[in-house]
């Protein structure tokens, strides 16, 4: 598992359906090595704090198998790294893979896996597409969140080595399908119980999980 790409940006104005629109989601790779801290890399900032940014999205990742798929399904567009907005561009795990709670460490910092991406409308600004956002959700390849456990340097080409994986977690996966789907089964109960007992899953998403289960079952 690898660090392909860091990618970072700072926020710019552009224009939205003749709107003026605050947004980061332009990045751009970095050379050499870059700090990174509790809540974003050096040289990396947030527009929108109320959705965006914070302990539980310090940093986004993105695999790079992924863009295989956006570029049959987008041949006109370029698709250079930090294209989706990510932070770190990944090789060698994704979404099914990866646990909610497994700690990795990437150069010198320590982190662990948050939260999946829910894609907001500054994803359609980026591909000029007001449709994306329902495509990128409806892909499930949505990459996920990481929380850093412990400040450190990182760069392209580092290693990322799994320190901890929790067998009784769920996949990032399983927590993007119980935000997309339509009535809850049986299974997806145990998974709400399992995914509320999670302590890497930020408590908003246990609240959210908590009242669609609850809901359903009514």
């Amino acid at each position: 598992m690898k660090l392909l790409s860091v990618n970072c940006g700072l926020p710019r104005e552009v224009d939205w359906h003749g709107t003026s629109v605050t947004t980061s989601i332009y990045k751009q790779p970095v050379k050499g090595r870059v700090t990174l801290r509790r809540l974003n890399l050096d040289g990396d900032r947030q527009s929108d704090l109320t959705v965006h940014g914070g302990e539980h999205k310090a940093v986004y990742c993105y695999p790079i198998e992924h863009y295989e798929y956006w570029k049959a399904e987008m041949p006109d567009h370029a698709l250079p790294m930090g294209a989706f907005g990510e932070n770190f561009t990944i090789e060698g795990f994704d979404e099914d893979s990866v646990y909610i709670g497994d700690r990795f460490s990437i150069g010198s910092a320590e982190v662990v896996v948050s939260q999946p991406r829910l894609p907001c409308y500054k994803l359609g600004i980026r591909f000029g597409s007001d449709d994306m956002v329902k495509r990128f959700l409806a892909s499930r390849r949505t990459g996920f969140y990481l929380a850093v456990e412990r400040e450190g340097e990182v760069g392209a080409g580092d290693e990322i080595t799994q320190l901890s994986h929790y067998s009784e977690s769920i996949p990032v996966s399983a927590i993007t399908r119980l935000y997309v789907a339509k009535e809850y089964d049986s299974e997806d109960h145990r998974q709400v119980q399992k995914a509320r007992g999670l302590s890497a899953l930020p408590d908003s998403w246990k609240q959210y999980l908590y009242e669609r289960a609850h809901r359903r079952k009514a």
